[in-house]
């Protein structure tokens, strides 16, 4: 329950229709892709840093826990409002400041959506390489809160690899501006990466100045079908060893395989068991010596056959169903995106693949592999306690798996409240108790989307 006395300052900053603190109006900022709910006591809705920067420090005056939201598609937790309090929805944010042709810039609000981006880049032959399943509907606030990723990550990099500065409001209070205008510039400490993956712990973004890319000349899709797992991760580190690196580089196992063949019968031979999907682009000249090469790699004794697909942008899209339709396989599924080594992927999914029979727990694996980067999904009832109980032991397994390869529990993501329980299995304790030293110093009092991320 919110002091009247707060309520009453926070509408006096805000017009009624940015302002919800009727619970049924609530309730849709009570829960995001992780599927759990806790209710907000308020919803504000900002449209400026200004406006942000004084609900900030209201929060701070009063002490109230204040969680920062964009759309809601984490799947982690991060944007859940656990401990009640103001939902801070960015979601007016709207505004693309600038576009910079000439100098490869976009300055945006956190609110605006990634496909927007994509939108205002395209007419000048740009593109901005972040690209989570989810970029229709997320927003630039929400990706750079996980540094999500994507497929052509293998190739781009992450959401830090294209961003040159922010705007944002700390915890405390204070405005401040990271980074700089141009690719090069080493002047202090790099604020902008330490805000980016954060998940709104230290501070608000208000602004982000992204980094953007020319699209290639030219880019094909090819397809690689195996008998088996083994043979297929086989093929990863081998395709990533060449000079020619994908722009994508996706592996289904046959689970995975099964939902889509479920939807799209046609669309994959029945006898495929594990299947990569692999995009190439560049210059158009180079593209055919690439595909060669690429498909030279593929092939090992457990390949059924590897070749150009005539349709990639409807298997694109059969890839992009996978999340959502594991709700038709179980009412619940524990979603993990674990990274490892290139190389030990081979030992990871056969590491995985013991442990599912242990603990006899359905899994589906699918995923960017040129990273090294698997969404693990086990797929459990909720009403079953015995069956909660495997999957939990499973999945700390999995992690104590993942570590002992060399690992990172997240590689896209975050932490949020989901793997807060396990953050101890990765970083030691003198380098957790330096993260929350730095989190009291943007944050001293708490109000940051608080309990997130650490143990």
């Amino acid at each position: 329950m919110l002091p009247a006395s707060f309520l009453s300052r926070l509408r006096t900053l805000l017009p009624s229709d940015r302002l919800l603190t009727d619970p049924v109006d609530c309730y849709a900022y009570a829960y995001d892709n992780s599927r759990k709910v806790f209710p907000p006591d308020a919803v504000a809705f900002s449209v400026s840093a200004a406006e942000v920067q004084t609900i900030v420090a209201l929060c701070n005056e009063y002490r109230i826990p204040l969680t920062p939201r964009g759309r809601g598609t984490g799947t982690s937790g991060g944007s859940l409002p656990e401990q009640g309090g103001v939902a801070l929805s960015l979601e007016r944010m709207l505004h693309i400041v600038a576009v910079d042709p000439a100098n490869r810039v976009i300055v945006a609000e956190p609110g605006v959506l990634n496909q927007s981006v994509q939108d205002a880049a395209k007419p000048h032959g740009f593109f901005w390489p972040p690209d989570p399943s989810s970029a229709a509907y997320s927003s630039i606030g929400g990706n750079l809160a996980t540094s999500a990723g994507g497929p052509h990550a293998v190739k781009y990099g992450t959401t830090r690899d294209h961003v040159l500065g922010l705007k944002a409001v700390t915890g405390g209070g204070n405005l401040i501006k990271t980074g700089c205008y141009t690719t090069k510039g080493v002047v202090g400490y790099d604020l902008t990466r330490l805000l980016i993956g954060s998940e709104g712990t230290l501070a608000v973004i208000t602004e982000a100045t992204l980094k953007l890319t020319p699209f290639p000349e030219a880019r094909t899709g090819l397809t690689a079908h195996y008998r088996d797992v083994k043979s297929c991760a086989a093929a990863i580190p081998q395709i990533m060893a060449l000079p020619q690196t994908p722009s994508a580089l996706e592996f289904l196992d046959a689970g995975a395989l099964h939902l889509i063949r479920s939807h799209f019968p046609e669309m994959l031979p029945a006898n495929t068991c594990a299947m990569l999907m692999i995009e190439v682009d560049g210059p158009a000249r180079f593209i055919s010596e690439c595909c060669t090469a690429v498909l030279s790699a593929c092939r090992n004794p457990g390949l059924i056959h590897a070749e150009e697909t005539a349709d990639a942008a409807a298997l694109w899209l059969a890839r992009k169903t996978l999340s959502p339709l594991l709700r038709d396989v179980a009412p619940r599924k524990i979603n993990e995106d674990v990274v490892v080594p290139v190389a030990a992927l081979p030992e990871f999914l056969d590491g995985l693949a013991q442990l599912s029979d242990k603990y006899a727990i359905t899994n589906v694996n699918f995923g960017h592999a040129g990273n090294g980067n698997i969404h693990v999904n086990l797929l459990v009832n909720p009403d079953m306690a015995d069956e909660m109980d495997r999957a939990e032991k499973c999945l700390n397994e999995m992690f104590d798996l993942v570590i002992r390869l060399n690992g990172t529990l997240s590689g896209e993501h975050g932490v949020g409240s989901e793997k807060r329980t396990y953050i101890s299995k990765e970083i030691d304790a003198t380098t957790l108790a330096l993260m929350k030293e730095i989190k009291r110093v943007f944050d001293p009092c708490n109000i940051l989307n608080p309990g997130k991320m650490f143990p």
